[in-house]
């Protein structure tokens, strides 16, 4: 069942995305060559609790660390490790979750560390731009699918894979929520979106084939081919105008990235 907020959950679930946009902003700065994958959770954790919030992710179904770190082919749900070190040239994406008084916030981004080639600096932008695309789409009377073809146009039309495996997801008082959201193109109209929906929109784009495969650990999910993968992940309200964007960090809204993404 599809909730729609009453306006004290919207309030929190402000709160836990400002904050994630927070935790996101400054977690993207230590990111650097020769730190391990295990670091960045390690600092990444320290950032959410000391905002008073707890991981999302941690233990969540068994998952047994705070920050998805997915580098390079990995797409999402990477385990950190101490034996996993960034090197220049490498993308990471950083998948995160927070809890604050009870509402949850999930976002992810994706970083180069160091100098990135021009084929993993477009995927990047490209996969930030087809979130942005979707969204466009997300206003109270549009169905739900409306989101989901919008950014399969922007995403094909590159010539990317889009992961069919995974999907976006309603969040609130759950991490995970009705209604799924797909990034591709859906035959069906999806529900209609209502103001108070509160939505995960989370783009998982492939430099090559859409096909992916699951690690030995269960949780790694990879691109099948090993090429690159990126991910851009916000979580969205639903109003009765322009839909409002919970987990934006400083600098995206002081870059005026929600005016390029053509919302408004």
């Amino acid at each position: 069942m599809v909730t729609i907020k009453s306006a004290h959950e919207i309030e929190l679930m402000r709160a836990a995305g400002k904050i994630l946009g927070k935790v996101h902003q400054d977690l993207g700065k230590e990111l650097k060559p020769g730190m391990t994958t295990l670091e960045i959770d390690r600092i990444g954790e320290e950032m959410i609790r000391s905002y008073g919030c707890i991981p999302s992710f941690k233990n969540y179904q068994g998952y047994p660390a705070s920050v998805c770190v997915s580098v390079n082919e990995e797409v999402v749900h990477g385990i950190p490790s101490k034996r996993r070190l960034l090197k220049e040239g490498d993308i990471v994406s950083l998948d995160i979750g927070v809890m604050y008084k009870g509402y949850h916030s999930d976002a992810a981004r994706t970083h180069g560390i160091g100098e990135i080639s021009t084929e993993a600096s477009d995927l990047i932008l490209r996969t930030r731009e087809s979130f942005f695309d979707g969204i466009r789409h997300a206003l109270a009377g549009n169905f739900l699918h409306q989101i989901s073809a919008a950014i399969d146009r922007c995403a094909s039309g590159y010539g990317y894979g889009i992961v069919r495996d995974l999907v976006g997801h309603g969040i609130g008082s759950k991490l995970h929520e009705d209604p799924q959201i797909p990034n591709f193109r859906k035959r069906s109209r999806g529900i209609r979106l209502r103001p108070g929906m509160t939505l995960a929109v989370e783009p998982m784009i492939n430099a090559g084939s859409e096909k992916v495969r699951w690690l030995a650990d269960d949780w790694t999910v990879v691109t099948a081919d090993g090429r690159l993968s990126a991910h851009y992940e916000n979580t969205i309200l639903i109003t009765k105008g322009l839909p409002e964007i919970l987990s934006l960090t400083e600098d995206e809204a002081e870059e005026g990235i929600w005016l390029q993404g053509g919302i408004a």
